[in-house]
């Protein structure tokens, strides 16, 4: 969030972090998430998570609020979304089982209060097929987390007066998964002077002494140490006293019985050093800590000890432990692996597949296994066992299998034997790729400009195929253009910008040819095409683009380092250009018709204001952001010869139909107007024009005639949004008038006026419901925001007013409506 204090977002991260931690432990679910609207409503953003870290969700950090997603459909709809298990989100949300295939349930409800929606908050746990899912008690829980979240937020809204909202760059906080102490950490402070000892309660806990009965002296503490470690410890205090420090020194404590009349122990270790400080004082006191890890250090040892490889995988797939003989049958040291995965280590592990598998054993909490072949030829079975605070993964050597070529590739990797025990196979599963690939046509689905296809392959194909360049050129009049590019080579084909189809060049080739041109270095550029730059890239795959057998363009991966296309490879890119050119043909088809309808919506408005004596006006309109169906909003400034009318209206509905009906519309009131009707009749005729029309579709609308001379006005509205009007002293108010219904209900409707009166320096705003509506907020929510912008903008002129009264909502990506704007200063 933006604009924000330090303190208020701490605040903020508490009670996010409380909220999704409360609401993962109540259920008994493993992992859970909380998502806040965007500024612009458009989206959903990841705020929050516990468990599951935000690597593991992929492209679901930023949603959609329109999207076929359960989180998603909580935040539009208010309900919960409750899937029992995976075949019911198969059923109910299939996108989202293209998207994480995996073995999961989950419960999605919204945040917020009874009038206004913040976000949704999820939650995920481990469910075989037939699952019941959550009890209601434990739904019903949820959604009190949520709710009483929704309150919280709104209080610290109203107490700092910040929206709550998050960016798109929102870092989310992270709430570990739950998970017992592994270690136990107590300090103490030992006055070497006097022998005093003091210690906190985690310090005597570990000593077995109990804090309000411990009398301070080293004798005591000794009591409960091993008796062989006596020794140890009265040396361990004359090299603090003479060297300042202890370092490490391993101790063991009585631990109880110990069964069969004897007595436990367990190893703790015992840290310290004298403060570096001039005070002599406090240069006579020993601080330091005392670390007991249980049975870590005896279970580490053991580990050791094994001939199978084990390691530990922290939830995002870091390394977080190694043994030795893991070291030795991955053939690298441990210190390279800590901290890192696996398959960014490795390069033979570095197939999708991979990472495919450990986000399936953490998402579905299901134990997996597979193998791969280390080069040259040494083969090696793994088994992840995955739990909510990470997995871990035992590697022991298999024979080498016969059915595989004696020279496997560098990354070999197949599926475990249906008995579960992994038994290598031919033909390596890229399931890793697969995956990519469904949520390709996943995301194009949702891309609806040129644009946004460009975006979704930029984002899917990259990633899966570990491309580091892309560009998308077009045929236009027998050319080549460049529609999008994306890598950090600016020349990249700059080559091909404006070159015809015949040309001899890789981009044009593969087009006309109509099959995929893949060049793995740049010896095989310069041999099929001598002259022509690399661009500082070093492999290319050419993919054609062609729809319905038309050339539409060609789609090219650029690498940075030498990248070998496998036959699976080559399949995949050769089956995804299809997907991409009927995705980006219909992309383009849209944007021409949409650029077609917005020419004709601005066709059917006043291409010009009248000028009128002791009048100024300024209108403004701004279509919807999604859809190319033009909208039914209208303005007019109508001057007749003893005044003028200022008229605002919206036929329901994006379509063809809504436009010409507000064209006939329009047309209807600017005669009844001429012939000197009074608002009243004026808006009456405008009904039974609508009725007459037989279209089935209603209108608001208001029309204020000003009269001339004279200082007043009178306002007619048929179930629109009420007009503004701000004084001279620069106070705003909403007018009060007499609303009638709206246009096409019933013919015999009656239209009553409400007379206004006008100053000099007086402005009216009229305005459409687009202006003032907002998701998830009370219509006259907005109508007071916008009433208190008009109050307080300063503006030279009305152009200027009218840009501010805009502002918020030109900058806004996602408008779900037309907006009309029609502002007259008087006098």
């Amino acid at each position: 969030m933006d604009g924000v204090t330090v303190d208020e977002t701490a605040e903020l991260e508490d009670l996010l972090t409380a909220a999704v931690v409360r609401a993962v432990e109540g259920t008994g679910a493993y992992a859970g998430s909380i998502f806040l609207r965007s500024r612009d409503r458009r989206s959903i953003v990841l705020a929050a998570t516990c468990g599951m870290p935000p690597s593991l969700l992929g492209g679901w950090r930023l949603i959609p609020v329109g999207s076929p997603i359960p989180v998603a459909a909580a935040y539009t709809s208010g309900r919960t979304i409750h899937l029992a298990d995976a075949d019911e989100t198969v059923r109910r949300y299939p996108q989202l089982a293209v998207a994480l295939p995996y073995a999961f349930g989950s419960c999605s409800v919204p945040v917020g209060t009874g009038e206004e929606t913040f976000g949704a908050l999820a939650i995920v746990w481990a469910a075989l097929p037939g699952s019941e899912g959550l009890s209601k008690s434990q739904r019903r829980q949820l959604r009190t987390v949520a709710s009483r979240l929704g309150s919280s937020l709104d209080a610290l809204r109203a107490r700092t007066g910040d929206p709550i909202e998050c960016g798109p760059q929102t870092v989310p906080v992270e709430a570990p998964a739950l998970s017992a102490p592994a270690v136990r950490l107590g300090l103490f402070d030992w006055d070497l002077l006097t022998g005093t000892l003091t210690g906190d309660e985690e310090f005597c806990s570990i000593f077995g002494l109990d804090p309000l009965a411990f009398d301070g002296r080293a004798d005591t503490l000794a009591s409960r140490l091993h008796p062989g470690d006596l020794a140890a410890f009265r040396a361990a205090a004359r090299a603090a006293a003479a060297e300042g420090r202890i370092v490490a020194r391993r101790m063991r404590v009585r631990d109880g019985d110990g069964g069969h009349g004897g007595e436990g122990h367990r190893t703790v270790e015992l840290w310290g050093r004298v403060p570096e400080v001039d005070d002599i004082r406090s240069r006579s006191h020993l601080v330091g800590a005392v670390v007991d890890a249980r049975a870590g250090g005896t279970a580490l040892a053991a580990l050791e000890r094994l001939r199978d490889g084990l390691f530990s995988l922290a939830p995002d797939g870091r390394v977080t432990y190694v043994n030795h003989s893991a070291e030795q049958l991955l053939g690298v040291r441990g210190d390279e692996l800590l901290g890192r995965c696996l398959w960014d280590v490795l390069p033979w592990l570095s197939d999708p597949d991979i990472e495919y598998r450990h986000r399936s054993a953490m998402i579905s909490q299901a134990r997996s296994s597979f193998h791969a072949c280390r080069p040259p030829d040494r083969w090696l079975a793994f088994f992840l066992h995955p739990e909510a605070d990470g997995v871990t993964a035992r590697v022991t050597p298999v024979g080498s299998p016969t059915s595989v070529s004696p020279a496997p590739a560098a990354s070999s990797v197949t599926a475990p034997a249906a008995s579960g025990v992994p038994a290598p196979a031919a033909a390596p599963a890229r399931m890793g790729v697969i995956y990519h690939v469904l949520q390709l046509g996943s995301a194009l689905t949702e891309a609806v400009t040129a644009r946004e296809v460009c975006e979704v392959v930029a984002d899917q194909l990259l990633p899966a195929f570990g491309g580091q360049e892309l560009a998308i050129y077009v045929v236009r009049e027998g050319t080549m253009h460049r529609l999008f590019q994306t890598g950090r080579h600016e020349d990249f084909l700059q080559w091909l910008e404006g070159v015809p189809l015949h040309a001899r060049l890789p981009g044009t080739e593969a087009l006309t040819s109509g099959s995929p041109l893949f060049i793995e270095s740049q010896r095989d550029l310069s041999q099929g095409y001598p002259g022509i730059a690399g661009g500082g890239v070093s492999s290319w795959a050419y993919l054609p683009l062609i729809a319905s057998g038309t050339p539409v363009g060609t789609c090219v991966l650029g690498f940075d380092e030498t990248h070998p296309f496998t036959e699976k490879d080559r399949g995949v890119l050769t089956a995804l250009a299809g997907l991409i050119a009927q995705a980006l043909e219909r992309a383009r088809l849209y944007d021409s018709e949409f650029a077609l309808a917005r020419g004709l919506q601005k066709a059917l408005l006043p291409h010009r204001l009248p000028l009128l004596p002791g009048l100024s006006t300024a209108a403004r309109y701004l279509p919807g952001t999604r859809g190319m169906d033009i909208g039914g909003d209208w303005y007019d400034v109508i001057a007749t010869g003893d005044g003028v009318s200022l008229v605002i209206g919206d036929v329901e509905g994006h379509s063809i139909a809504a436009a010409a009906t507000m064209a006939q519309l329009r047309s209807a009131v600017r005669a009844f107007t001429a012939v000197g009707h009074t608002p009243s009749d004026v808006v009456a005729g405008a009904n039974q024009t609508l009725i007459d029309l037989g279209s089935g579709l209603l209108a608001s609308c208001c029309c204020i005639r000003l009269e001339s001379p004279g200082h007043h006005a009178y306002a007619v509205a048929a179930g629109h949004p009420p007009p503004l009007l701000r004084r001279p002293d620069g106070s705003t108010d909403v007018l009060d008038l007499d609303v009638g219904p709206l246009l096409g209900v019933d013919r015999a409707s009656a239209y009553p006026a409400t007379r206004i009166g006008l100053a000099p320096g007086s402005v009216l705003a009229l305005y459409t419901d687009g202006l003032v509506e907002e998701r998830g907020s009370d219509i006259d929510v907005g109508i007071d925001r916008l009433r208190t912008s008009l109050a307080h903008a300063r503006a030279d002129g009305l152009d200027e007013l009218a840009d501010r009264l805009l502002l918020d909502a030109r900058r806004s990506s996602y408008r779900a409506d037309d907006i009309a704007l029609l502002l007259t200063a008087y006098g």
